[in-house]
């Protein structure tokens, strides 16, 4: 798929693209492996990288001498299930009930850009869907690389805050059930969700590193008056890896306080079990000594010998209980 960039993303050919002058739209393509490796000289970019995307493993981008290259990859947010506060149709937002697992594979591609525009090298349709959802979404006043660049970015995070709001919603119930009482295993969920929230702030450094390189504008690829929109990409970035520290922390705390709530419950239950026992160990002495059977025990021809005995055991019984309940142990 070949496009420049106007006023909004306009479809071409790789004639209109071969046959640019100075001065120009900038292009944006999409290209799977094989043909990049065909038509790569083309281009005139000197590549310092191999540009297979199966091999990416992080997001990055790398200053070439007359090039920039690197890579995307980004956790997939597909599938995943968290309370939501708005009306629930984002397909990461359903009911907290459903369980649905929150693993999926990341998504990934490379690319090489210079003054002239920015190829995608992929597999998958992931640079190819983003890139669609520009062209029919977006139109600029001022179009340029950079701001194709940036709302291509934005387009990776967009539905992230949204997210981490339902995630931070569905903490606060597993917190909610924990308090109740209404929770007795440990929630596998919140391993999940840790573990999720670790990806994400592992990728949040790499897009600001990303944001950062950009920025940095070492071959003077971009022009200096865009630079800010890199800028703005990175201090929002750098916003939401700090919520993704804060709902790790909190995860982290609901586990200690669902162990510290799993202590004061068996503490509580060991409290009853030593009363239970207090209590009727003096009832078991009695029963123990009245039943040896001697023959002079003058209670064994006493008439009123069994109903004191009945009288004894409950008088035990219930003073054991009372003082029990005036030290708070029941």
């Amino acid at each position: 798929m070949y496009y420049l960039i106007n006023e909004t993303l306009t479809p071409c050919s790789m004639e209109d693209i071969r046959g640019r002058k100075p001065g120009d739209p900038p292009y944006v393509i999409i290209m799977n492996l094989s043909d990049w490796e065909a038509g790569k000289e083309g281009f005139d970019m000197v590549i310092d990288m191999d540009m297979d995307p199966s091999d990416v493993l992080e997001t990055k981008a790398i200053v070439n001498f007359d090039s920039l290259t690197g890579s995307f990859s980004v956790p997939s947010r597909k599938g995943r299930s968290f309370l939501c506060g708005g009306d629930g149709e984002m397909d990461h937002c359903v009911s907290p009930n459903k369980g649905l697992s929150i693993i999926a594979p990341p998504r990934w591609s490379s690319f090489a850009l210079d003054e002239n525009g920015i190829i995608f090298i992929e597999e998958e349709d992931f640079a190819a869907g983003m890139v669609e959802e520009i062209r029919q979404t977006r139109r600029w006043k001022m179009p340029s690389l950079e701001r194709f660049l940036y709302d291509f970015l934005e387009l990776l995070i967009s539905e992230d805050l949204k997210m981490l709001v339902g995630m931070e919603q569905e903490l606060g119930r597993i917190e909610e059930e924990i308090l109740t009482g209404r929770m007795d295993k440990y929630p596998e969920r919140l391993n999940e969700m840790r573990s999720f929230l670790m990806e994400l702030r592992i990728h949040y450094e790499q897009l600001i590193d990303f944001g950062q390189e950009l920025e940095e504008n070492e071959n003077g690829f971009f022009k200096e008056k865009n630079l800010r929109y890199f800028r703005l990409f990175t201090d929002r970035v750098t916003r939401l890896m700090d919520q993704v520290k804060s709902l790790r922390d909190y995860s982290v705390q609901l586990q200690e306080f669902f162990s510290t709530q799993l202590e004061i419950r068996m503490n509580r239950i060991m409290t009853l079990l030593t009363v239970i026992t207090a209590i009727f160990m003096p009832l078991t002495l009695i029963a123990g000594w009245y039943g040896m059977n001697f023959v002079y025990m003058p209670e064994l021809k006493w008439k009123f010998g069994y109903p004191m005995v009945i009288l004894l055991s409950l008088a035990i019984l219930i003073g054991g209980v009372l003082w029990s309940k005036r030290k708070k142990w029941l």
